[in-house]
């Protein structure tokens, strides 16, 4: 059985594998949703789009749900802390995910175009402000939460939802949404055909466009416009530690420091960069399937160029950096990591096979003919 360290590493590890599988899937419906109001011209064109994603969608969010659970049992503080400071974020994405099942299951029951068309703005909205708020949430990481502890371990909270929307934030959520759009363009490349295809292609040229410029700005501004944290003092990371059992700094190099201890990490960004090059290029040469790996390591390289350059850090705290929460000091006991680790191993893979399944078996590219030939079995 593993050590304590090696626990607290591996659910580190997995937590971020279940961010990307969230991204890499309900990633492309979002982007596909967000992309909808303008490249589909016509109420057919958007039911084509619709049905792309039409029996992926609700699978797909099973990775978001699972990442919240194992969250909870994982780190629970950081569950605690998280889910009391970014509660209006939180509520905000959920009433925004609520439009997602009814839109989908009654946009089509009525023919009024009226009817059609308010849901189509609700489904836009309820893919756009989740892809937005997560990208908030994660550059409000580098910057540091206002939160802290009293010697009880009582977390104090001491921020707004408007104060999550600064500059650095923004420019995080804008990065979020172009590279979901992005992988989404590229996903209704593979799927549809025609004009639908071209519009999904020059949509998917623009927000790799976007996600590039935001992302080396991201970049730069961490590297020279930002304070990082930095552990200054010695822990023992197969104890159990409280998150006040530490000594915290913060220093320019801080968020860097781990792409020079270990080089290797660069290949972290690296892969964002080439990762949108080669879908710009692909999509420039109407290579679809190239062109969504493209966009798929694009994601994968964003989302790991965030945990490389935060870790050991999860939560850190503008107030009271002491008080940061990390993998070493955050976590759930030995047995609790340990028994989870055993069921994770047994059902991702289970869950992840069962998935690729459903794709292979409901593959093809979905037109408007398929539409017209069956207007009332489909979205």
């Amino acid at each position: 059985m593993f050590d304590y360290e090696m626990l607290k590493l591996a659910w580190w590890g997995l937590i971020g594998v279940l961010l990307i599988g969230f991204a890499l899937t309900d990633g492309f419906d979002i982007g596909a949703v967000v992309l909808m109001p303008f490249i589909g011209k016509n109420d057919n064109e958007r039911r084509v789009i619709f049905n792309t994603i039409g029996p992926h969608w609700e699978g797909n969010q099973v990775w978001l749900v699972t990442a919240g659970g194992a969250l909870f049992a994982a780190w629970p503080l950081v569950y605690a802390a998280a889910f009391s400071g970014f509660y209006w974020a939180m509520m905000l994405v959920l009433f925004a995910l609520f439009f997602r099942p009814v839109g989908f299951d009654y946009r089509s029951k009525i023919e009024d175009p009226r009817w059609r068309r308010s849901w189509d703005w609700a489904l836009f909205a309820g893919s756009l402000v989740p892809a937005l708020v997560f990208g908030v949430a994660f550059g409000n990481l580098f910057i540091g939460l206002p939160f802290s502890y009293d010697d009880t371990m009582r977390s104090t909270y001491s921020g707004s939802f408007f104060a999550l929307l600064n500059p650095f934030g923004l420019l995080a959520g804008v990065v979020s949404v172009s590279m979901l759009v992005m992988h989404g363009g590229s996903w209704l490349m593979m799927r549809t055909d025609g004009e639908l295809q071209e519009r999904a292609r020059r949509g998917l040229q623009l927000s790799a466009l976007v996600y590039l410029f935001c992302f080396v700005a991201a970049g730069f501004w961490v590297s020279y416009g930002m304070q990082g944290y930095h552990l200054s003092s010695a822990l023992d990371a197969g104890a159990a530690l409280s998150p006040l059992d530490k000594t915290v700094d913060r220093n320019n190099a801080g968020w860097l420091a781990n792409y020079t201890r270990y080089p290797w990490t660069l290949a972290a960004p690296l892969a964002g960069v080439l990762g949108a090059v080669l879908a710009l290029l692909m999509a420039q040469m109407k290579r679809a399937a190239p062109a969504f790996l493209g966009s798929a390591v694009a994601i994968t390289g964003t989302i790991l160029t965030a945990g490389f350059a935060l870790f050991p850090f999860i939560m850190p705290s503008s107030i009271d950096p002491a008080s940061s929460l990390t993998v070493w000091d955050a976590t759930s006991s030995r047995m609790t990591l340990g028994i989870m680790l055993v069921a994770a191993c047994i059902f991702v893979p289970v869950i992840l096979s069962y998935t690729l399944w459903c794709y292979w078996k409901m593959w093809g590219k979905v037109t408007t003919k398929n539409i017209d030939d069956n207007q009332h079995s489909v979205y």
